[in-house]
């Protein structure tokens, strides 16, 4: 009998075992998975950084000296300013718009829900081909613009010939493709607000630009902020549309950091520092990240 209970409790420690350890055996390939996608390219970019290569041989140590290189190379300070106008005129214009869109579709009335389907079309649309389609527009000799322009008595309208232009011309494709996204997040966040504070300011009399302004956007502040920052970061990777649109030119006026490290890494065969410079842009995304959540915090907290 004693032989008997003892067997019943191993089974029973036994089966307790098994119930804690299961969820890590069920995580272990989706662990696995993220080791050898996320976490080894970010160990071995890190590792090239350091690293001088010749045609795809590693030929010398390099050290910090990539790192070092890249705050006197005038080409990627020139790249890098670029990026920062790119996102700080796209970002602001697609919350902007998106946040407008997100308050007049949160109001019911017939055809909404279509409305709502066409304004998230663009950015379902693959990058690539978004691209292509601008090009097409933005063409100098058989495009849509120069063809309005001519049918107007105009001229060819140049655009892509033209550094701003061509800036402002890639600015817009962005907003185009992405407003849609702060649009969406910003109406899940209109939509989730409480309806008691508003009710009882309509009571009160209160305007709708001050319910907008004593309500509506303090309370979506903290919704605006992930918002901006996701797409803060997301921008910061723009490759597709510019690769397609411009290649980075004309000149230099839309040759982001993005295209600049391609260039280095493929064109110039300067994988070492082109690695450090990608490393290097991770960085200050994931500062910029960090900063926006403690602001986030500090936001919850007032």
């Amino acid at each position: 009998m004693a032989k008997g209970g003892t067997q019943i409790r191993k089974y029973r420690l036994q089966g307790a075992g098994l119930d804690l350890a299961l969820p890590y055996l069920m995580l272990a390939p989706g662990l696995l998975i993220v080791l050898g996608v996320l976490v080894y390219p970010l160990w071995d970019g890190l590792r090239a950084s350091t690293k001088v290569y010749r045609y795809g041989s590693v030929v010398a140590d390099a050290g910090m000296q990539n790192y070092i290189k890249l705050w006197s190379d005038p080409q990627f300070l020139n790249s890098l300013w670029v990026t920062v106008k790119f996102v700080a005129l796209s970002v602001t214009f697609e919350t902007i718009l998106g946040f407008a869109l997100a308050l007049f579709c949160l109001r019911e009335f017939r055809g909404i829900r279509l409305l709502r389907t066409i304004l998230i079309i663009p950015m379902v649309i693959t990058p690539v081909v978004v691209a292509i389609v601008f090009r097409l527009i933005y063409a100098s000799d058989a495009g849509m613009l120069t063809a309005i322009s001519v049918w107007m008595g105009g001229g060819q309208v140049q655009i892509l010939g033209s550094p701003v232009k061509a800036f402002i011309g890639l600015v817009i494709l962005d907003v185009w493709e992405w407003t849609p996204l702060m649009f969406l997040i910003l109406l899940a966040g209109l939509q989730s607000l409480p309806h008691e504070p508003f009710e009882a300011a309509r009571v009160d009399g209160a305007g709708s630009w001050r319910v907008f302004a004593d309500l509506t956007f303090p309370m979506m502040r903290p919704v605006l902020a992930i918002a901006i920052v996701l797409r803060t970061i997301d921008a910061f990777g723009t490759f597709d549309q510019v690769f397609v649109l411009t290649r980075g030119g004309p000149g230099e006026a839309t040759r982001l950091v993005s295209i600049y490290g391609y260039d280095t890494a493929f064109k110039f065969q300067q994988t070492g520092y082109a690695a450090a410079l990608f490393v290097t842009i991770g960085l200050v995304v994931l500062a910029l990240a960090f900063s926006a959540v403690r602001l986030l915090r500090r936001v919850d907290a007032s």
